[in-house]
């Protein structure tokens, strides 16, 4: 199968790479540009986000509350897509706002590093809080950006093939990097491990920003409502667009009280080790990897609203499964939650960009992406400090609630949404994909 799915995925990017030959050196610039980019920019995201976050922000002294907190800053940070659609009418060089933007993001990460060595220890919290926060801000800044730069150079016909090829290669990425990183911190427990993590993250940032500056930068087209308020109601009026947007909005919400804690969850409560959460969180991305190719695939058959309506179930099942803990063994019930959650999420994060870019007028585009940033980064923010605040409360509760229960719950409510309210959501218009 690895190596049918390693053919398939070398023929799809020739396919991808010799489309509109009347444009093939600025297609091919941008998609070598886009897939060589994202290499750093995933090595240094794993090796500081994810489970080794969690384990540098509990030697920081978080408690599950603090890094609830943590989890719903990048959320929260995409508020700011609101004014940078505002500002991209005047600020039309992409290329340069991207990178900018993206440089200061990976910078203030790494700043997070040298907190024990700067600062007392009654101050790592808020300080770690602050950088966080404005890193996010950064690069949610440059994500409006990047997606109204890449809706305009890579070629509608190969859209969803060439970004499920783009994932799939950048989440080979991230499995060897969970895998190193895991490792390392088996090795080098502690102060000595964190500082090689964030060497190399340093490194990735050079690399990172060079890839960026080497990105096309088509002309940009301007709002035709131009910087008037009527450019941020236009999405609002748009009832098919909303209506996703809102229902969307609601399931983040519900998923993020649990699913970005599942790392604190094997960590803190379930006793496991860093290694073993690493190799679990690979498994899920392994998954991903994989996925992502036939989710592309299958989008060129299907319409992005049909697909989407299959990953909902599959998100909500990984959560509900981990009531199988009652009575299978712990580690059996982890592989298959992570199994669902890579392939629900690999689902998603494809066809809701292009769910993005093929349902907004490409003149309206980034307002359209703000919008959707911003009322799903609402409900991404609450829902990591409702649970944050939730496991805290449970803390001296039973065990079981702790393990399982608190995410069986959870992965209930968002079935029922999944398969009583989003089929008439996502109706697919006739001819529509």
């Amino acid at each position: 199968m690895g190596e049918r799915v390693m053919s398939n995925l070398v023929r799809g990017f020739k396919q991808v790479l010799t489309t509109r030959r009347e444009s093939l050196s600025d297609n091919r610039r941008a998609l070598r540009m886009s897939l060589i980019e994202g290499i750093p920019a995933n090595i240094l995201a794993n090796l500081l986000g994810g489970p080794l976050q969690t384990v540098y922000l509990t030697y920081l002294g978080f408690t599950a509350f603090h890094i609830g907190l943590v989890l719903a800053i990048p959320p929260f940070a995409l508020l700011v897509q609101i004014f940078i659609a505002f500002a991209m009418q005047t600020w039309q060089n992409r290329r340069f706002f991207v990178t900018l933007f993206g440089v200061i993001h990976r910078l203030l990460w790494i700043g997070t590093g040298l907190i024990p060595l700067t600062f007392t220890e009654d101050s790592w919290i808020p300080v770690y809080i602050s950088l966080w926060l404005v890193s996010m801000v950064s690069a949610q800044a440059g994500g409006v950006i990047w997606t109204s730069l890449m809706a305009d150079v890579v070629p509608a016909a190969v859209r969803g093939k060439y970004f499920g090829i783009r994932n799939t290669i950048h989440w080979a990425v991230v499995c060897i990097t969970l895998l190193v990183g895991g490792q390392i911190m088996e090795w080098l427990p502690g102060p000595k491990g964190f500082v090689v993590l964030f060497a190399i993250s340093a490194a990735c940032v050079v690399w990172n920003g060079l890839a960026l500056s080497r990105y096309p930068n088509p002309p940009f087209q301007p709002s035709e409502s131009g910087r008037s308020l009527k450019m941020f109601i236009r999405p609002f009026a748009d009832r098919r667009f909303l209506s996703a947007t809102l229902f969307i909005s609601l399931f983040i919400l519900l998923q993020n009280v649990v699913i970005p804690l599942f790392s604190y969850v094997m960590l803190e409560i379930m006793d496991r080790s860093t290694s073993k959460v690493t190799l679990i969180i690979m498994l899920q991305n392994l998954v991903m990897m994989v996925s992502y190719y036939y989710w592309g695939v299958l989008n060129s058959k299907y319409s992005t609203n049909t697909l989407l309506l299959w990953t909902f179930p599959l998100i909500a099942a990984s959560c509900a499964v981990w009531a199988g803990m009652a009575i299978l063994p712990a580690m059996l019930v982890l592989v298959v939650v992570h199994i669902l959650l890579g392939f629900g999420f690999a689902g998603y994060n494809l066809l809701v960009f292009n769910f993005l870019i093929g349902d907004s007028p490409k003149s309206e585009r980034p307002m359209y992406i703000a919008v959707f940033s911003a009322l799903t980064g609402i409900a991404g923010f609450i829902g990591p400090i409702a649970g944050g605040w939730l496991y805290d409360e449970v803390a001296g509760g039973p065990l079981w609630l702790q393990t399982y229960g608190l995410t069986t719950f959870a992965g209930g409510a968002l079935l029922v949404l999944s398969i009583a309210l989003a089929p008439f959501v996502f109706r697919s218009r006739p001819g529509h994909n």
